[in-house]
């Protein structure tokens, strides 16, 4: 079959396009943290307020990926590419003019349904289009310029947000996002779906009863529990993770100064990951980097030193986000064309649930005045789990050559 790959360059502007894109929605999504910690000072949200902020976010996501999912296996992956980003850069513009919790909220749903649809869709197109040999490093690739969103919304919540004010940073994030969108018109589609086999589209009730049928039941099953452990200990700890540090005794200037510091160990994680997945396999990288990243998530509960929370932190960052780089090459390995977006929209669906509990995990524990050690065991406990389901559920797919 003719793929995008049949030259180094076309799929690396691929990535590039694609990657822009992943860059500005992590820049939201880190900018979101910042912005949750000057509102608690601005409009004197309560910790409950925050976390549902966070968790409304992660309703939206849930339901944009499910939607997501299932479309781009209906009329295609571009699209959908295109109309997630554009939802996901209008509603995070228009959060600048939010004057009341509620208008607020509407918004960072909206922001997630874009967000949370365009995720999987761009993996899975990313997916499709790059030879066996290559896949994993990258889709791992294409997700590390998550940590490159990650850095600029630590530096616009360092240096902006003190400055001029949370309203001023949520445009910096969306403008460009709209440069995204202009050059995701020229991005071709999925090279699979032009194939004979699939001119004929399934419906979308056949799709999602495929994805749980006695082939697939393991694999998907896997998976789900995979997607709601490593999420909710994402969201649940990055989104809070300045709030956090100002509720450890420091100020808000130098609590975003820490959480820059610790934000800059992503991209080491993902290009370790990257090295790594095409060496020693998908399962490996998870495994280590979900056990690495629960012990770390310990170690954060209870360090109380400048050095130990840094250290604690930037540990978390580096192996929670190389975990993200290899779920999102592994989770389009697991089922075919014909419904692989419905699979990893269903998938990251589940997830989101864990992204809506995570963060409301953290308010309400912390409300009720649960000590950092016990809401970080928490986290410990569940991010094992997700270790632990890939270790005795989960297949290697290294090299594997995508089904048809």
């Amino acid at each position: 079959m003719s793929t995008l790959a049949g030259t180094a360059p076309t799929y690396r502007k691929l990535l590039w396009i694609a990657g822009i894109g992943w860059l500005f929605d992590a820049m939201d999504v880190g900018l979101a943290s910042f912005v949750f910690a000057a509102l608690k000072v601005d409009w004197k949200l309560a910790p409950e307020q925050i976390s549902w902020l966070g968790s409304i976010n992660g309703i939206g996501m849930a339901v944009g990926a499910l939607l997501a999912g299932v479309m781009a296996d209906r009329i295609g992956r571009k699209p959908i590419f295109i109309l997630t980003l554009l939802m996901f850069s209008m509603a995070s513009g228009l959060s600048a003019l939010a004057t009341g919790f509620a208008m607020l909220a509407l918004l960072r749903f909206l922001i997630g349904m874009g967000l949370g649809g365009e995720l999987p869709v761009a993996s899975t197109l990313v997916s499709e289009s790059v030879p066996a040999g290559e896949r994993g490093k990258v889709v791992v690739l294409l997700e590390s310029f998550w940590a490159g969103g990650w850095i600029l919304s630590a530096l616009v919540g360092f240096y902006v947000i003190p400055k001029y004010g949370w309203q001023v940073a949520m445009l910096v994030g969306a403008v460009p996002a709209l440069y995204a969108v202009y050059l995701r018109w020229s991005l071709p589609d999925s090279p699979r779906l032009q194939a004979p086999a699939m001119r004929e589209r399934r419906s979308v009730w056949q799709n999602m009863t495929a994805v749980w049928s006695r082939e697939y039941a393991r694999r998907t099953f896997m998976l789900w529990i995979l997607w709601f452990c490593v999420v909710f200990s994402y969201y649940g700890i990055f989104l809070w993770l300045p709030t956090v540090m100002t509720m450890k005794g420091f100020g808000l200037i130098k609590s975003f100064q820490y959480v820059l510091i610790m934000t800059l160990a992503q991209l080491p994680g993902y290009f370790s990951a990257a090295w790594l997945i095409e060496r020693m396999g998908r399962k490996f990288v998870l495994v280590t980097y979900l056990a690495a990243t629960a012990i770390s998530a310990y170690a954060f509960g209870y360090a109380t030193s400048i050095a130990g929370l840094l250290t604690a932190g930037i540990l978390l960052s580096f192996f929670n986000l190389g975990a993200w780089g290899a779920l999102y090459a592994y989770t389009p390995e697991q089922y075919p064309t014909r419904f692989r977006t419905t699979g990893a929209g269903m998938a990251a669906a589940f997830g989101r649930v864990g992204g809506i509990l995570g963060p409301l995990v953290i308010g309400y524990l912390a409300a009720a005045k649960v000590s950092f050690p016990v809401i970080f065991g928490i986290f410990f406990g569940v991010t094992l789990v997700g270790a632990l389901a890939v270790l005795v559920l989960g297949r290697e797919t290294r090299a594997e050559e995508l089904v048809d």
